[in-house]
């Protein structure tokens, strides 16, 4: 009995008030700095979402956007010494055929003629419908000012199902969260370095799949593209495995944290820099250079060529795509090498 009492006698508070098996509540200096670190984290991030969708907008408009022009050296001169060098870079043609061969071969986004008899304007809404608007509205201000008619010719129009192409415009999401997408999943199914292989399989048969599916529903169903389907189809699975790749590979060697930084960086500066609503010239410089060389950018890019203009320009795009794929598989590589050294270091593992 004494025992049984002494058992239940209730334990002796320590100095301060607090027994000892009572938790010390949260509080003190690291919840100040975890929760400060916290919100200047998410400040960052909001601030950087706007930079990445506002700053360009406010800022768009042709920079640096080649344009052809041919007619009287009177004239051209004249257009050379008008407009601004940081927003077109006029390059002089010996005749109007040449003027549309440039335009075709993506060498010009656009062109202007000029005769005694009025000023012809040629655009390719399909590389970039803004720049072929302000291509127009140019051409208009020099047939007024010279009190002469103006015509317009667009050259590489989109098909006449979606005249505006607002289903290339749509497609920038599916084709950023057609690379995030299934590599979530698949961590998800497959977990650990176990599954690395199916992963990898996984992601090649998704984006074939989802390639031609995202194309049949632009091209069949909505009407916006105009080019070979397989072509077209093929150049969007490679863009979507140079996404997924990486984020597999990211989440390999770093984990979860690397997977996160892949996707904000894909999110929040190569969706909103694709340039796929308006063409690479529209954004500023360093913005259009940085989209461009990332996969929603090369992706759209590889789009636009295949798509309207049989092939023409496609290599350069192709090519960042597939070191992106590279990427994500040497990546993927130096994760299964630093796993062997693990788990031939700990044979109990």
């Amino acid at each position: 009995m004494p025992a049984s009492s002494a058992s239940s006698a209730p334990t002796a508070p320590e100095p301060g008030g607090t027994t000892p098996s009572s938790a010390a509540p949260p509080g003190g200096p690291r919840l100040v700095i975890r929760l400060t670190g916290v919100i200047i984290g998410l400040t960052a991030a909001i601030t950087l979402m706007l930079c990445a969708f506002g700053l360009p907008t406010a800022n768009g408009g042709p920079h640096h956007a080649p344009l052809g022009v041919t007619g009287p050296e009177s004239a051209v001169t004249a257009v050379q010494e008008q407009l601004p060098g940081d927003e077109w870079e006029v390059t002089v043609h010996d005749n109007p055929q040449a003027l549309t061969e440039a335009i075709e071969n993506r060498d010009t986004v656009g062109g202007l003629v000029f005769a005694e008899d009025g000023v012809t304007v040629y655009t390719a809404t399909a590389g970039g419908q803004q720049i072929g608007a302000a291509i127009s509205g140019l051409g208009t201000t020099l047939a007024e000012r010279q009190h002469v008619p103006v015509t317009v010719h667009d050259l590489v129009p989109f098909p006449e199902d979606d005249p505006r192409g607002t289903g290339l415009a749509s497609a920038a999401l599916p084709m950023v969260f057609g690379g995030m997408l299934p590599a979530v999943v698949l961590l998800q199914l497959f977990p650990g370095h176990a599954g690395r292989r199916v992963r990898l399989a996984g992601v090649v048969a998704f984006a074939l799949a989802a390639g031609a599916a995202v194309t049949a529903v632009l091209q069949f169903g909505i009407g916006t593209l105009d080019g070979d389907y397989w072509t077209t189809s093929l150049g969007l699975a490679l863009g979507m495995a140079a996404l997924a790749i990486p984020f597999l590979g990211l989440e390999s060697l770093l984990g979860y944290a690397g997977f996160g930084a892949g996707s904000v960086v894909m999110m929040f500066l190569g969706n909103p820099l694709s340039g796929l609503a308006s063409g690479p010239y529209w954004l500023p410089d360093g913005w259009s250079t940085l989209g461009q060389l990332l996969p929603p950018g090369a992706s759209g890019s590889l789009l636009r060529a295949n798509a309207f203009y049989d092939g023409t320009g496609a290599g350069g795009p192709a090519l960042v795509l597939a070191v992106w794929v590279l990427a994500g598989l040497a990546l993927m590589c130096v994760a299964d090498r630093r796993h062997r050294r693990k788990t031939g270091a700990s044979p109990t593992a």
